[in-house]
């Protein structure tokens, strides 16, 4: 009988350390950067208007003289920032009522599902607009329409977790033995949720950015002068002919930063 042929999966570790590095990459250029080299990302120079590269604007100068190294550095904390409290704030809300909906069942568990399909029956970026229109043009209207999006998510992978977790004969012991729902939670549940949920976390980060970039792209976003991804490609692109860096800072930061959180959320241990 012949030795059968195993062929090696890539390197979950490996993977994990590419996306951790290449957000960091980005986290530090944003956080760093600025320190370095001060500067302020709304000071306007008419005189430097799609000006190149110099010792105060590393990356040049966009339509209105401004540094687009500043207001790269900028928008990379403001999508971010916006995207994990998003992320945190639906995380925390899908936990819970996932975790509520398992351990009830009934009526209660008919309900929120019952929600969470009606809300996923809907588009994530027209909820995210719906939002925006109450409260326009602002970060607050950004995390409310990306938690309200994102909630759903975390919410049905904790239920079909926890459901099945609730069921197994170790949970069954520890309740005959007098352990009351925290404990369970914290020794049983969680520990199988949690990979679940950090990989869902980062997607869902991922997904929070892009939405804001393509938010701003079609002017829905973040209004004028504010510094953020989506807004700035749409400001560059008509002189992309004129300083082709100019625009290709934005899309390359933002490329980056999606790619490290895609390979940090698809990396699995093997």
């Amino acid at each position: 009988m012949s030795d059968a042929v195993v062929v090696p999966r890539p390197a979950g570790r490996a993977v994990r350390l590419a996306g951790a590095t290449l957000v960091a990459a980005v986290l530090a250029f944003a956080l760093i950067g600025p320190l370095i080299v001060p500067g302020d990302p709304f000071a306007q120079s008419l005189m430097q208007a799609l000006g190149a590269a110099d010792a105060t604007a590393p990356l040049g100068y966009d339509h209105l003289g401004r540094s687009i190294f500043h207001r790269l550095a900028h928008a990379l904390r403001l999508s971010p920032v916006i995207a994990v409290a998003a992320v945190l704030t639906a995380g925390a809300a899908g936990l819970v009522l996932g975790t509520l909906a398992a351990a009830r069942g009934g009526w209660v568990d008919r309900i929120l599902t019952i929600l969470a399909d009606a809300l996923l029956a809907l588009p994530g970026l027209l909820l995210v607009l719906i939002v925006l229109a109450i409260v326009p043009g602002t970060a607050l209207g950004f995390w409310a329409g990306l938690s309200l999006v994102l909630w759903i998510e975390f919410f049905r992978l904790t239920r079909a977790a926890t459901r099945d977790t609730l069921a197994s004969p170790a949970v069954e012991a520890s309740r005959l033995l007098g352990f009351g729902p925290v404990y369970v939670f914290r020794t049983h549940i969680w520990p199988e949720i949690a990979p679940m949920m950090l990989t869902a976390a980062a997607f869902g980060t991922a997904t929070a950015i892009m939405a804001i970039a393509a938010l701003g792209f079609v002017h829905v976003g973040m209004r004028a002068p504010t510094a953020e991804l989506g807004l700035m490609m749409v400001e560059l692109l008509p002189y992309w002919r004129e300083a082709p860096l100019a625009l290709l800072s934005p899309v390359v930061a933002t490329f980056v930063l999606l790619l490290g959180l895609t390979l940090l959320a698809g990396s699995r241990e093997t």
